[in-house]
């Protein structure tokens, strides 16, 4: 038992810095605004979900799947950058509100896209379990029943300590006010056009370094 609970803890150490629950916090308090204290709560438990499944999916399957169509971690790594480039560039020039003056509601699905993936199960994080999974010795680190159950219960965790951040993310728009979250949503913009630049910038230099 002690095993697990130090395959557990040496997991969620290398996995949460990479996920960083407080950045999906930070964008899904950008890009809900719009929305109801029910749509939050579901989104915030639907994001949770989808990031336990593209984690074991990234255990079991991920060298499959990248290696079936031909994906490579320079390749997930600037699709990443895209996608969170474009969404930075929509939180940063929002459409206009409407001419009737009314609030607009949001109810958009961002569970999947842009909090589970690329904010917290991100191509950083991804290839990190790829790696990790295809690394692994069964028996020599720890047992095999450790192996077998240790990833489930970590990906577990850090879906928990998500859905945890992201349900807290009302009683922070409460305190922020409207003016905070719009606030918040431009400079979240800003730093994921940064990010997503970065992961582009990133995935070449990994395709530059292979070819010298």
């Amino acid at each position: 038992m002690l095993d697990l609970f130090k395959a557990i803890s040496l997991g969620l150490v290398v996995l949460l810095p990479l996920a960083n629950p407080l950045t999906s916090v930070a964008l899904f308090l950008g890009l809900s605004g719009g929305m109801n204290s029910e749509e939050r709560n579901r989104q915030s438990l639907m994001a949770s979900v989808y990031v336990f499944a593209i984690m074991m999916v990234a255990w079991y399957a991920g060298q499959l799947v990248m290696s079936t169509f031909g994906i490579s971690i320079p390749g997930l790594r600037i699709a990443g950058g895209l996608i969170v480039a474009f969404i930075g560039f929509r939180m940063l020039f929002p459409p206009p509100a409407s001419a009737s003056g009314e609030e607009p509601t949001t109810t958009a699905n961002i569970a999947f896209v842009p909090l589970a993936m690329p904010s917290t199960a991100g191509p950083g994080t991804i290839a990190m379990i790829i790696s990790s999974a295809s690394t692994v010795k069964h028996g020599i680190d720890f047992p095999d029943w450790v192996i077998l159950v240790s990833p489930v219960l970590i990906f577990l965790s850090v879906s928990l300590i998500l859905w945890a951040c992201l349900r807290s993310s009302g009683t922070i728009m409460r305190l922020v006010g409207k003016g905070g979250i719009e606030a918040i949503s431009r400079l979240m913009g800003f730093l994921l056009v940064c990010m997503g630049v970065q992961f582009i910038i990133n995935g070449v230099l990994e395709i530059v370094s292979q070819y010298h």
